[in-house]
C-alpha cells in the first residue's frame, strides 16, 4: 500500500476538503479512473438539475469503479471536478466534503468551469487518480 501525505502550507481548502498536493511514496498501482458523473448503470442521467445529489451520485458512482479494481476513496490522490457552474459546486460543497473526509479522501484537486458536459442535464463531472 503506497504512503500518502498531505502537503498542504495553508488550511483555506480544509473547508472545500481538498489539499494541496499529495506526496505518494512506495505505490504499487495507479488507477486512471474515467469522469464519474451522475447516471444510472445504463448511463441514463440522473438528478436533473440538482447539483447536490448529482455530486452524491458521482461519488457513489467513483466508488463503485474503485471498488471494481479493489480501492477504496482513501486512495484516491486527485480529483478534478469539472462543473458548469461553480457557486452552484461551493454552494454544495457542505454536502459532499463530509462524505469524502468521512471515507478518508483528502487528495489534491482542481476545478474547472465548463462550458457543458456529455448531457444538458449534467452539472458536474468528477476524475479520480488513486494510488495502491
Amino acid at each position: 500500500m503506497a504512503d500518502m501525505k498531505e502537503v498542504s502550507p495553508w488550511t483555506w481548502q480544509d473547508h472545500f476538503g481538498f489539499s494541496q498536493a499529495i506526496s505518494v511514496e512506495g505505490g504499487r498501482r495507479l488507477l486512471f479512473c474515467a469522469g464519474q458523473t451522475s447516471v444510472d448503470a445504463d448511463g441514463e442521467p440522473l438528478h436533473p438539475g440538482d447539483f447536490a445529489k448529482q455530486m452524491l451520485q458521482a461519488i457513489d458512482n467513483l466508488e463503485t469503479v474503485l471498488a471494481k479494481a479493489g480501492m477504496r476513496l482513501s486512495q484516491v490522490a486527485r480529483l478534478n471536478y469539472y462543473v458548469t457552474d461553480i457557486d452552484r459546486f461551493l454552494a454544495a460543497a457542505p454536502v459532499f466534503g463530509p462524505r469524502l473526509q468521512a471515507a478518508g479522501c483528502k487528495p489534491a484537486a482542481t476545478l474547472l468551469k465548463v462550458g457543458g458536459l456529455f448531457h444538458p442535464d449534467i452539472v458536474l463531472e468528477i476524475e479520480a487518480t488513486a494510488v495502491e
